[in-house]
């Protein structure tokens, strides 16, 4: 780099920092916002061509910036976010110069009429919204098949610590990939069902998927009204609890999140270094650790060891009755084409794609470039009628509900008294995306070859103070994450 300053940061300081070191930094003046806009955008610049995790940066950014530097001089920071530069997911709505596509090229001209709930909260806290990450089209809602991290506008996100040989994880690919490789500070995923845990636990990074309702689902491109959310993605747990603060809310816009007690509620709090000290984890093993390689069910086991000696009490081999079930995805199957055909609706008049068929109609037209893997799931969401009185969705929904929660994690909590369950990577996000709860994925180390391996601490509905706790006193135990070894063409 051209300045001096920047080039020292660069390279001695800017990689592995968080959210509380930049702002130090900012605070006693050794750097600006825009210096730090500068940074990213360098690395990006040199990184990203080889991972290809961002699908585009906003053209506001160091303007953005400049502007926050300013205000910070004339009446101080507005959060621990201010200046701060996140990315987020392209299915999440920016009323600005950058579009909102699902990774589709169908959407590529699309931008929003206005901020998501999660791009509003962001701006007030003062953060720079940096750019949209890639991700796996329509979130992984599209065919069978579909390799994650793969989509029609940007091609194929990359994992930074092998890639093209280790998986990437989606649908939330290339947040996950940015920040691993210190792309940004942090970056903003969504998950239906394992799209922010996945790819947290396969780069190596912190991911907490909420209570759907903790965080407003508005402005936010769905598959499924029951179990979206958004979610932040980093390489601490204190920078994802920080992130957490700012997008937690009520919204009149989401009924939902009038369901939150925790509104106002300050996660730092939780980040206690004992955190694991006299709570009772259950291990889920049966069921779960089978799916994994022999080589990172090991690397489970000697968690579980470190568990051990943490001061938690730990129940190994916990029965969770749900996970024999054989579960079907008729409720994402019901519910995505009316919310589809919703949010197209509402896009900007130019924009010719206003329904489900609408674009698989275009997918059609423009096979070559759009049907990689087909769209077999879109073709089946699209044959059924829309309007969520089919009694094959309703049932389906009573018996996701039922199982995932009385028979799921709750039954667990209950019958053995548990704070928290712990399950091997994101092997349980199944069963709390459909009962709606939270979990928290951390880092638990790394394969022989250097791959990632995660862990992740599930709850109840707005258990998220305790798994906060849980997750920070397992990392600050560990202290597993490591930067990835970035290749430069």
């Amino acid at each position: 780099m051209e300045n001096p300053k920047l080039n020292k940061y660069l390279n001695d300081w800017i990689e592995e920092a968080t959210i509380t070191q930049m702002q130090e930094k900012m605070t006693n003046g050794e750097l600006t916002s825009k210096e730090l806009v500068l940074m990213y955008l360098h690395r990006i610049s040199i990184y990203d061509k080889n991972i290809h995790s961002i699908l585009e940066v906003n053209p506001e950014a160091l303007h953005i910036a400049a502007a926050l530097d300013a205000q910070r001089k004339e009446t101080g920071p507005r959060s621990a976010l201010h200046g701060v530069p996140i990315l987020i997911k392209d299915n999440i709505d920016t009323a600005d110069k950058m579009h909102t596509s699902a990774g589709s090229l169908a959407l590529k001209d699309s931008i929003a009429v206005k901020d998501s709930y999660v791009a509003e909260q962001l701006r007030k806290a003062g953060a720079v919204i940096l750019g949209k990450t890639n991700m796996t089209e329509w979130a992984n809602f599209m065919a069978i098949g579909m390799k994650s991290g793969y989509s029609s506008r940007g091609g194929q996100v990359l994992n930074p610590y092998g890639p093209g040989q280790f998986e990437v994880g989606g649908s939330s690919s290339g947040s996950g990939a940015a920040v691993a490789a210190n792309l940004a500070a942090a970056a903003i995923g969504t998950e239906t069902s394992g799209s922010i845990l996945n790819p947290s636990c396969q780069n190596s990074l912190v991911g907490i998927k909420p209570t759907v309702g903790l965080i407003s689902r508005r402005g936010i491109i769905p598959i499924a009204h029951t179990q979206d959310t958004a979610g932040p993605m980093a390489r601490t747990v204190r920078d994802a609890v920080i992130l957490l603060n700012a997008l937690t809310g009520r919204d009149e816009e989401d009924p939902i999140t009038r369901t939150n007690p925790l509104v106002g509620k300050d996660f730092t709090e939780h980040l206690r270094k004992d955190g694991l000290k006299g709570k009772r984890i259950g291990i889920a093993m049966e069921g779960f650790i089978g799916q994994l390689s022999e080589e990172m069910q090991t690397v489970f086991q000697e968690t579980v060891a470190v568990l051990e000696a943490s001061g938690a009490e730990i129940i190994e081999h916990i029965e969770i009755p749900c996970a024999t079930v054989k579960w079907s995805y008729n409720v994402l199957t019901y519910e995505f084409k009316p919310d589809l055909n919703a949010y197209l609706n509402n896009l900007q008049p130019s924009i010719p794609i206003r329904s489900l068929r609408d674009l698989i109609q275009f997918n059609h037209e423009n096979e070559e470039k759009m049907l990689k893997y087909g769209q077999a799931v879109l073709i089946q969401s699209e044959a059924t009628r829309g309007s969520l009185t089919e009694g094959k969705y309703v049932q389906s929904l009573e018996f996701d509900y039922y199982h995932s929660t009385q028979q799921g994690i709750d039954y667990a909590l209950e019958k053995y008294q548990l704070d928290a369950i712990v399950f091997p990577s994101e092997e349980g996000s199944h069963i709390s995306a459909k009962a709606g709860y939270p979990t928290i994925a951390v880092p638990a180390g790394y394969t022989a070859e250097g791959e990632p391996v995660g862990i992740t601490f599930a709850g109840t509905a707005y258990s998220e103070p305790t798994l906060i706790e849980a997750a920070y006193g397992f990392e600050q135990l560990t202290r597993f994450r490591k930067a990835p070894v970035l290749g430069v063409e």
